[in-house]
């Protein structure tokens, strides 16, 4: 990546945006603080604001009223401030034409949600043949409830309500409320009063708008729901009659947008003073000869063009290029989800691909299997999208592992021959081979920390630190004085100085490193030490996961055929009730049911939890020795309206 500056007269600078942003490939770049001084001007500050207000107005019109983007983009040509305020002063108007009209839809819509509720509500008046209205106003001479009780206090109720003279009409009943009518004369209203208050009565609120018998409220409100519907439907023509009589302002707003779009995402970032202005940011190295051709070709104005290789001082504000072919795009995602690569740091995406097919493959080696997952990848391919290729490949490491151990469905060695070894059958084979796997993971973990602190010039800590040169000193001697331990029962001097010969570097750099008080500065070397060693073996231990869940893998196979030939094999019981032949039958399709059901669970279930395993290998055993994660995203000036 270098650092390009661009000098220019300032009336050029938007020409200069459209073929920076036509190159695809230049990161602006904030001017520093003494460059800021030097050039204390915001030329397009004016020019920003009045394109964020039109582009805000122009998506919300399109998002309203369906206008659809043109195609074809007309050739570039140069926007002037007030070519763009006079096209954000015409969206102005459309923007608030529709706003009243979509104020309107607004009220519309509340009035159709609230005749819709209502309807729903006279559902449960619709059997009960008298005037609503009675129930809204005090009648003379007659004592008048509806309401609701609970279904088992009818019986009581219908009783104790005929003593005081009133009768009972049930219009409506669910599972757990009956829904009546009490009437009678008024002259036993404290009575009926308590009665229906012993009976757990609930008034039931009778709506304004019911004023007439069910059937008519309901033909009343369909009318006016029709209305309402005629009343948005006319409002949303008039939206549509309104797009369509300024849709040559629309599509000239769109070409005027997208040609000022790469000037004003570029005014954020540049200086200038009187007629002078500066351009900085980040481009490519390898890239560099197609800007200064482009420049050449289109600029036809002085301008001056510098580069140099940035500072180690610089490096974290460089944005990280990650350039890869398309198939890799899901491992960069997921090198992304644990955090952008700063500049000069090595990039994991295809040591994390690599080492991420052989691991799952290894841990979820089944030829059936790794079939349904590389089939399921392509049949979702459209839902997947751009990580179509992390699920076939994953499904075809699976089955190349497959073939090796010979399993198929869960069957090892019986339906295939191992072309190297079954895991169930060689347990400490794998077991080793998961050792030996970690030991070589973190010592190349470390050597590219290693290469990553000798980048950027901290030589002390890649030869000195624990995650240096003097860590994989320690590590390779500890795994010496170990084996050697357990071949031949002895640590001698050898082995003792392989270990602490690196041990006494690191502490020394702890040492030095650490500017505390005596004994804060002894307990925190000591103690850093000591963690030293224990990360090394633990994470040296954690990749004895990789043979763990290939010996599982193999064990739930187990599990799901014991249990179908268990629920294969006709009981006693069943033989006598309907006959051997057909017992036999229903216990074969059991027995098929249950293998053919335990795969999809192993295949799901198992699949998901490899899945995180090695993805946490990866990140914890790895990208955390030498990948720091806080890196910015390459940000390039981009041609037209994002």
């Amino acid at each position: 990546m270098q650092h390009v500056s661009l000098k220019l007269l300032t009336e050029d600078v938007p020409l200069a945006a459209q073929v920076l942003a036509d190159c695809g490939l230049f990161n602006p770049e904030t001017t520093t603080e003494t460059i800021a001084k030097e050039l204390p001007e915001r030329p397009g500050t004016e020019f920003y604001r009045v394109f964020s207000n039109a582009r805000s107005r122009f998506e919300k019109i399109c998002s309203r009223s369906g206008f659809t983007k043109p195609a074809n983009i007309a050739p570039y040509s140069k926007v002037e401030l007030a070519e763009l305020q006079d096209i954000n002063d015409k969206l102005c108007q459309i923007w608030l034409q529709i706003s009243k009209l979509e104020e309107q839809l607004h009220q519309f819509n509340e009035q159709q949600t609230a005749l819709k509720q209502l309807l729903e509500t006279l559902k449960i008046f619709s059997k009960l043949d008298v005037d609503l209205k009675l129930f809204q106003e005090s009648a003379q001479f007659l004592n008048l409830h509806i309401g609701t009780v609970p279904i088992e206090n009818i019986e009581h109720l219908i009783e104790a309500i005929a003593l005081a003279e009133h009768f009972i009409d049930i219009f409506h009943r669910d599972e757990h409320i009956a829904y009546l009518v009490v009437a009678g004369p008024d002259e036993h209203q404290e009575k009926v009063h308590a009665i229906l208050e012993h009976a757990d009565f609930q008034a039931l609120p009778i709506p304004p708008e019911f004023h007439d018998h069910p059937q008519q409220v309901h033909t009343e409100l369909t009318a006016k729901q029709k209305q309402l519907q005629e009343q948005i439907e006319a409002v949303e023509g008039t939206i549509q009659e309104l797009v369509i009589q300024n849709r040559p302002l629309l599509e000239q707003a769109y070409q005027t947008l997208n040609h000022a779009a790469a000037y004003a995402e570029l005014t954020e970032t540049y200086r200038g003073r009187g007629q002078l202005a500066l351009i900085e940011g980040w481009f490519p190295s390898n890239d560099l000869s197609q800007l200064e051709t482009a420049l050449n070709d289109k600029l036809n104005c002085p301008y001056v063009l510098s580069t140099r290789k940035p500072s180690p001082s610089e490096y974290r504000q460089v944005p990280s290029l990650i350039r890869h072919h398309r198939l890799l795009a899901p491992y960069i995602a997921l090198v992304k989800n644990y955090g952008p690569p700063r500049y000069g740091e090595f990039d994991p995406t295809v040591l994390f691909a690599i080492t991420f097919i052989l691991m799952f493959g290894t841990m979820f080696g089944d030829v059936g299997h790794g079939a349904l997952i590389a089939t399921a990848g392509w049949y979702f391919r459209d839902k997947l999208k751009t990580f179509t290729p992390f699920l076939i490949v994953a499904g075809f490491s699976s089955i190349f592992f497959g073939f090796l151990y010979g399993s198929i469905f869960g069957y090892e060695e019986v339906i295939l021959p191992a072309l190297w070894l079954s895991p169930i059958h060689n347990p400490n084979v794998m077991l080793l081979i998961a050792l030996y796997w970690g030991i070589g993971f973190i010592l190349l973990a470390t050597l590219i920390t290693v290469i990553n602190r000798w980048r950027e010039g901290d030589y002390a800590s890649a030869l000195f630190n624990n995650t240096g040169l003097a860590g994989i000193l320690l590590y390779l001697g500890g795994f010496y004085a170990i084996q050697k331990w357990m071949a031949t029962n002895t640590f001698d001097t050898d082995q003792q100085l392989a270990l602490l010969l690196p041990l006494m570097i690191i502490l020394g750099y702890k040492w030095h490193e650490n500017k505390m008080p005596f004994i804060e500065r002894l307990l925190v070397t000591l103690i850093e030490g000591l963690e030293s060693v224990i990360n090394y073996l633990a994470n040296t231990l954690s990749f004895l996961r990789v043979a763990a869940f290939s010996l599982n893998h193999a064990a739930l196979a187990i599990a799901v055929f014991t249990l179908a030939n268990m629920i294969g094999s006709p009981s006693d019981w069943l033989i006598s009730q309907i006959g051997e032949s057909s017992a036999n039958v229903i216990g074969t399709i059991a027995n098929g049911l249950v293998i053919i059901l335990g795969n999809l669970f192993i295949v799901i279930l198992e699949g998901a939890i490899v899945t995180i395993q090695v993805l946490r290998l990866e990140y914890y055993e790895g990208f955390s020795r030498f990948f720091s994660g806080d890196g910015r995203t390459f940000s390039p000036l981009t041609v037209g309206l994002k």
